[in-house]
């Protein structure tokens, strides 16, 4: 080749490469933040929405901390103050005294969460993935049958559920509430699961087989339900328990919080206050795994 049809060939490649941008160039475009690409108005506008949703999310949050906070006298004054004066953290306290079994509730609250999760997710993840992977006579029927049991409310079935709970001899035993939380707790968790499992491409699942691994991604969509679960099993207690159970130790802490109601007044602030500690636990729990729960769902979400 002489040196004229190597600069031709130098020149006509020149532009090809100027049109292909460095790697480095693509990937500093892309790192851009996503708030930088709206103008200064759409800015304020977003983050005014945010903080008036927030707002509305946490304002029962802040009024019911700022009430544990006040003496009982001031509750009821006129006019009515936000903000307590000589505020004290004695409510926290003297609620131990006046439910005394309240650690005992809290407990309970967590035990029957915790099994009932347990039951869910065993029972769960291999229902959602033989409904999401394998294609059967009356899957779809059954999936129909799982959405029609959350068509009716715990209360309509209490009756044949005490009838239940007296045959198997679960009456005044934890499993009266751990039973019937779980039985309305999976149908909602099949259907969540499974749409999960269906978004994470077959190729993944056979990769995986032949590498000897677990499903892949599925992490993240098992903790998701566990987190469902466990705090649909915290807040479902109050009309089992109710209903199936006469036994202070094994009463939940949504009975417990009955104590504070007296024949004459009712101890806000005290009812407020151990309001808090029972939820307490239930948010540590949501904020421990929810760094498992981003990191699991970013990994692999970005094609290399």
């Amino acid at each position: 080749m002489t040196e004229v049809a190597r600069n031709a060939d130098i020149a006509a490649e020149a532009p090809v490469a100027a049109a292909i941008p460095p790697r480095a160039a693509v990937r500093r475009r892309s790192a851009k933040p996503m708030i930088d690409r709206y103008r200064w108005w759409e800015v304020v506008g977003l983050y005014a929405g945010i903080a008036v949703f927030l707002f509305f999310v946490l304002s029962p949050f802040i009024e019911g901390f700022l009430v544990s906070l006040k003496p009982l006298s001031q509750l009821f004054s006129s006019p009515y103050s936000f903000w307590p004066e000589n505020g004290s953290f004695q409510a926290y306290f003297d609620m131990w005294r006046s439910v005394p079994a309240l650690g005992i509730h809290i407990f309970n609250s967590l035990f029957i969460s915790s099994v009932v999760t347990l039951i869910v997710i065993a029972i769960v993840v291999p229902a959602a993935y033989a409904f999401a992977r394998f294609e059967f006579s009356g899957s779809g029927l059954l999936l129909g049958a799982f959405l029609a049991v959350n068509m009716f409310s715990g209360a309509v079935l209490l009756i044949p559920l005490f009838r239940l709970m007296r045959s198997l001899g679960f009456l005044n035993t934890y499993w009266a509430m751990i039973v019937p939380g779980a039985a309305f707790l999976i149908p909602s968790s099949i259907w969540l699961l499974r749409t999960y499992l269906m978004r994470i491409p077959r190729e993944l699942d056979e990769a995986a087989w032949a590498d000897g691994a677990s499903r892949p991604l599925a992490a993240p969509g098992i903790v998701v339900v566990a987190i469902m679960t466990f705090i649909g099993a915290y807040a479902q207690q109050f009309i089992f328990a109710l209903t199936f159970n006469s036994k202070t130790e094994f009463m939940p802490l949504p009975i417990g919080l009955f104590g504070f109601f007296g024949r004459q007044e009712v101890l806000w602030n005290e009812l407020m206050a151990a309001s808090f500690v029972g939820i307490l636990p239930v948010m540590i729990v949501i904020v421990f795994l929810q760094r498992y729960l981003v990191a699991g769902l970013t990994a692999g979400a970005v094609k290399q």
